[in-house]
């Protein structure tokens, strides 16, 4: 008697945005070009916060997790997707594709805990301001980050271990850059109602709760300031969670886009496309939303480039790429 669990498919292939040859090349250097700033972007803010003692804060604690977080969601996913367009070769194998599912799973999920700890920082520091440093002292913050992180690698490794139960009878193409569960699930030929029912289920578990705590909390906090009598003050309170609203409006409208839309419609190059906003282009917004919108970030960033050991790094690097050109010119 066969066993429910064999996989007989050993390779996907991924499809990706387009199959036009002609545009290849400028797929290539436009989704290079974003990695590369969500990248730097991000590396700054983690660099900055890390380095100003002023941003020694619950707040800016749980903004450089989220950038480092937004590194490592769009190197699960980019970097293959830049390979595959380099070397032509769109294969991928299952053991390599439950991989980047789970790891791209797993910072999803790290990113939707980010943003709820944010909020309930934001919501203590207006709300409860007399309270704030004993509610969000070090040992909660790392509290949550160690909950954060334990919930996140539960959740993917339980979507990945429901995967493998599936039976794959044949080479699959999948019209996408990455290895998306849904996409992977729906090309199963086994029965997929279990995995189906585990993925809303933990979905809106993991989904719907966070994003109702942060509703909640901007609730609190907007009734907060519109009883603050100042002008001066309502603007100091709207400015302090006014980035972090607006990079949770991005995260969770495009997330909810792309899922609405992939429910809706059963062109998956079309939701592949729009997967590309909450996978690429949010991760790569955030960092200008924190720092154009943020005086202590700006004034930070301006902080680390006047570092003397910064500077010094810099112009060593400069002079050896000056040194090379002329090298090479001769």
């Amino acid at each position: 008697m066969e066993t429910e669990n064999q996989t007989y498919v050993l390779e996907f292939i991924l499809l990706g945005l387009s199959e036009d040859t002609e545009i290849q090349s400028l797929l290539f250097e436009m989704f290079l070009s974003m990695y590369l700033v969500t990248f730097i972007g991000n590396l700054l803010i983690i660099l900055a916060i890390i380095l100003d003692s002023h941003l020694h804060a619950p707040m800016y604690f749980f903004l450089s997790n989220l950038s480092f977080t937004d590194i490592c969601f769009t190197s699960t996913t980019v970097p293959k997707m830049l390979l595959n367009i380099q070397t032509g070769n769109k294969i991928i194998t299952f053991e390599n594709c439950l991989t980047q599912m789970y790891f791209f799973m797993l910072f999803v999920q790290l990113d939707n805990s980010f943003l709820t700890a944010m909020a309930y920082d934001h919501f203590v520091a207006i709300c409860h301001p007399l309270h704030y440093t004993v509610i969000m002292n070090p040992w909660i913050c790392v509290l949550l980050l160690l909950a954060s992180w334990l919930l996140s690698v539960l959740d993917s490794l339980l979507h990945d271990l429901m995967v493998l139960r599936l039976s794959f009878c044949t080479e699959m193409e999948m019209p996408h850059f990455f290895c998306e569960l849904n996409q992977v699930v729906r090309h199963a030929c086994s029965d997929t109602f279990l995995n189906d029912l585990v993925m809303y289920f933990a979905g809106g578990l993991l989904g719907i709760i966070p994003l109702t705590g942060i509703f909640f909390s901007y609730y609190k906090i907007i009734s907060s300031i519109l009883r603050i009598s100042t002008a001066h003050g309502k603007y100091k309170a709207f400015s302090t969670c006014g980035s972090h609203f607006s990079v949770v409006t991005l995260f969770y409208g495009t997330g909810l886009g792309v899922y609405l839309s992939s429910a809706a419609t059963q062109n998956s190059r079309a939701n592949a496309i729009a997967s590309v906003m909450y996978t690429v282009v949010t991760p790569m917004l955030n960092p200008f939303i924190y720092s154009l919108r943020n005086k202590d970030i700006k004034q930070a960033f301006k902080n680390f480039f006047k570092n003397k050991k910064v500077k010094k790094f810099l112009k060593k690097n400069l002079e050896k790429k000056h040194g090379r050109h002329e090298h090479s010119s001769y």
